[in-house]
């Protein structure tokens, strides 16, 4: 919290303070390792950076619109840390030719630097009976496009599209990665990594119920926990005894079984002892049939469980809502990786905000929008995310000065040169 000042105002806009999170020497490192600031004269990475993180949060559609927006007055765009307003030409050109990689990285080293920030204010429901394990969270969505535009999208006959494959860390409530791809590349395909280190727990839907993957991650003593496919061929070797009183019925069916397919028989998954738990679905309000291969943790944990891929459902939700994800500036592959990784960078950075600096408990969507409509005003964080609230307010007769003092509303919200 000393990072943050707790005054009402502050000499740079809600945008640059945001994008000030972003600490120098990482984004430097960055931008080294993939020599992104080669061959540019004028439109850097970070200017780069600063005006997507300006149109994700504050809702641009184009690139003229970004432009425009920074571009309204002169002291803001010194504000902003640019030399100069971005021309919707030049970003374009920087959007097409800039590696995306630079932000991918810029990502994951974010994540990783503020981590143990995060880790400390995200309060989660504990499963008691594993709770030192680490679980990780598979899943992707896909985002359909205009294949006319986006001819490198390949999805279907006549439409385009890309997946998204995201890999949730649970204890941070945050994606520990993600991989982008066409949509037609299947989601057990779409991670470089789907093998984690020992005890590792992995939650998947049905998509990634795949034999070989399976004996892969058995052999490095990954709990997997996934949907099983209806046209699965396995015999019951065991059926386990359930306290329909302790279990509040959500779980109807427990048994050990055996994969007995040919397929299965070729792979060598045959000759693993797995486990069948049949549970009542809430959100589809449905019995489920869940496959895994821990045996001694209660039904109801495997149950509890499967039930967290909700989170990452959540996520999806939130990213498509609220930050630009389905609109893009550009249509090379490499401007849409971009954007989608700034949105990323976004994502974490309000995250960031929403779990350290608000004192209660705020939704991620009416915070996006709270810091959206606050974007180019000169307040610190603080008073952003604690003294604005909903509802009418009085104008007093003679209104205190200090809410934008220091000249701030004349000198630089409406001072244009």
């Amino acid at each position: 919290m000393g990072l943050y000042k707790r005054t009402k105002n502050n000499s740079k806009p809600l945008a640059r303070q945001i994008i000030d999170l972003i600490p120098f020497w990482i984004l430097n490192s960055c931008i080294k390792a993939h020599q992104a600031n080669k061959g540019c004269w004028r439109y850097k990475t970070y200017d780069q950076l600063a005006a997507l993180i300006f149109g994700q949060l504050n809702k641009c559609f184009t690139l003229q619109d970004i432009s425009t927006a920074i571009g309204v007055n002169m002291t803001f765009i010194a504000d902003l840390g640019l030399t100069q307003s971005p021309a919707r030409s030049t970003m374009s050109d920087g959007n097409k030719k800039r590696t995306y990689k630079v932000f991918e990285m810029l990502y994951i080293k974010l994540l990783s630097h503020y981590k143990n920030v995060l880790l400390k204010q995200h309060c989660s429901h504990i499963i008691e009976e594993i709770k030192a394990k680490t679980i990780k969270i598979i899943d992707s969505t896909t985002i359909t496009l205009c294949l006319s535009l986006f001819d490198w999208a390949d999805f279907r006959t006549a439409k385009g599209g890309i997946k998204i494959h995201t890999c949730w860390d649970e204890a941070l409530m945050l994606p520990e990665y993600v991989c982008i791809s066409e949509a037609k590349v299947h989601d057990s395909k779409g991670l470089e990594n789907n093998i984690f280190k020992a005890g590792t727990i992995i939650v998947e839907d049905r998509a990634y119920f795949d034999f070989s993957l399976m004996l892969a991650r058995i052999k490095a003593d990954n709990v997997f926990v996934t949907r099983i496919k209806e046209n699965t061929v396995y015999e019951t070797i065991q059926e386990l005894d359930i306290d329909m009183h302790e279990q509040k019925k959500i779980v109807l069916l427990d048994e050990h079984i055996r994969l007995t397919s040919q397929k299965a028989i070729k792979t060598g998954i045959s000759q693993h002892t797995l486990r069948k738990v049949t549970v009542y679905d809430e959100q589809k309000d449905e019995w489920i049939d869940i496959i895994t291969n821990n045996l001694e943790w209660s039904s109801e944990t495997i149950a509890e469980l499967y039930k967290r891929r909700w989170d990452i459902e959540l996520f999806f939700k939130a990213l498509k809502q609220n930050l630009q994800v389905k609109t893009f500036t550009g249509t090379s592959e490499n401007a849409v990786k971009s954007q989608i990784y700034v949105a990323m960078i976004c994502y974490l950075l309000v995250e960031l905000i929403r779990r350290n600096i608000c004192k209660t408990s705020q939704a991620f969507s009416n915070f996006c929008e709270r810091i959206r409509i606050c974007f180019t005003y000169y307040l610190s964080l603080d008073y952003v995310c604690n003294n604005i609230k909903p509802g009418a307010i009085r104008v007093k007769a003679n209104p205190p000065p200090d809410l934008f003092s220091s000249g701030l509303t004349q000198n630089r919200l409406f001072q244009f040169t």
